[in-house]
């Protein structure tokens, strides 16, 4: 077995894509090998320094790489993000530091750039805390039971005056960019999506081997704007009987008003041989069962952590985002030092180092987990996880930090 001291950490040269690409398929336990179109489909993913690997000889036994991104914070601000994505080690070289030393060089240099945060989608939940990141926002997902939802088997269109229409791949990335811009401005937790987002979703640069073409639709409102969007796919199930029995599954929906997003959800209800929604990856305090008279024909079928968080500048990230109320909170963070939080009744806040005594104490990990204002202090403090040096401090904390509706990431990275 080689020593982990020699494995050789470091970025890769363009030269070495294939080899570092064979070494994600095999940690995401795919095809190895990718095709030439594959590899020049992935071309653009390459910008030095981003992709890192780990060389035991000439082969790359594990990968890393991170990329631009915008998160958008409480109130609206978005903030420069470092997004890690494409992180694998090889089953033959688990348990040797490999993944250690690659964030510890990642986020050192994200930090050096100047970053605020840094952001992931875990794939296990055990692994990222010991590196600072702590789960931000929430996802869960639905599956309508359409016949019992009490919509009207009749529907034929929004009744405010707008109206759905059917569109097709190169509408989609038409008006899709600016579509996701208006929401992205407004919902805390998303993150911006570039034009390779677009060109994979609707099949222009294939990374896969197969694609299936989705359905697509739009929401204009009484106006003739646009203010909504969905894709989505459909099965061919038929039951006893010769009865469809069909599954819509959405890809992605974008509202920007409710009366798109309940416009939306009624057309994919009322699409013929459709008796199952799987809504795909919402918010956890989604509207859409109450866009139903019956809204226990949406069944909740998954609910777990979703975008992960770890703050590289702890003044940054805690001035950027606004807050519910007026009020101060001096916070101890583990291996970062002590931040009082001045927030002013007009939503803004000021942060900065202070030696007066600490209100709470927590970890780099549970701040993250609070930024967004998704979680309670005052559960984590019952979990143990946050101390409460002051009495209050945490109700304090909750009054400030959480928000109205909860943070949502709509985007898988």
């Amino acid at each position: 077995m080689t020593r982990p001291a020699d494995i050789d950490v470091r970025p890769i040269t363009e030269a070495e894509l294939t080899d570092w690409h064979r070494a994600v398929n095999t940690g995401f336990l795919r095809e190895p090998t990718l095709t030439e179109e594959q590899l020049a489909a992935r071309a653009p993913w390459f910008v030095p320094g981003r992709l890192l690997g780990a060389f035991d000889g000439d082969r790359c036994v594990a990968t890393f790489r991170s990329f631009d991104q915008q998160l958008t914070t409480v109130g609206g601000t978005a903030v420069p993000t470092d997004a890690v994505t494409n992180v694998t080690v090889s089953p033959t070289h688990r348990r040797r530091g490999l993944l250690s030393r690659m964030m510890e060089r990642d986020l050192e240099a994200a930090k050096q750039r100047g970053d605020v945060v840094a952001t992931l989608i875990a794939a296990e939940y055990p692994i990222y805390g010991r590196y600072g990141f702590g789960p931000a926002t929430t996802m869960a997902e639905w599956t309508i039971d359409v016949p019992r939802t009490g919509l009207d088997p009749r529907w034929s269109g929004p009744e405010d005056g707008g109206r759905i229409d059917l569109i097709d791949a190169p509408d989609v990335r038409k008006l899709g960019p600016e579509l996701h811009e208006r929401l992205r401005r407004t919902q805390p937790g998303a993150v911006s999506r570039d034009d390779l987002w677009w060109q994979l979703t609707t099949g222009q640069v294939l990374f896969f081997n197969s694609f299936t073409e989705p359905h697509y639709a739009v929401y204009r409102s009484k106006s003739g704007e646009v203010e909504g969007m969905v894709a989505y796919t459909a099965d061919d199930h038929w039951g006893d009987g010769n009865q469809p029995l069909n599954t819509a599954k959405v890809k992605w929906l974008i509202g920007v008003t409710p009366a798109a997003e309940r416009a939306l959800w009624q057309y994919l209800c009322s699409i013929d041989w459709i008796t199952t929604v799987k809504t795909g990856w919402r918010a956890p305090d989604d509207l859409l069962p109450h866009f139903l008279p019956d809204p226990r024909a949406a069944r909740l079928t998954t609910q777990a952590d979703w975008m992960w968080v770890r703050i590289l500048d702890v003044v940054r990230a805690m001035e950027a985002r606004t807050y519910e109320s007026a009020g101060s909170l001096v916070l101890e963070i583990a291996g970062e030092g002590r931040y009082r939080v001045e927030a002013a009744a007009d939503g803004s806040g000021i942060c900065a180092p202070t030696k007066d005594a600490a209100d709470l104490t927590l970890t780099l990990s549970d701040l993250a987990t609070l930024w967004l204002g998704d979680e309670s202090a005052v559960r984590l403090t019952a979990l143990g996880r946050v101390v409460e040096e002051r009495a209050g401090a945490a109700r304090m904390a909750d009054a400030l930090l959480r928000t109205s509706r909860r943070p949502w990431c709509p985007d898988l990275f």
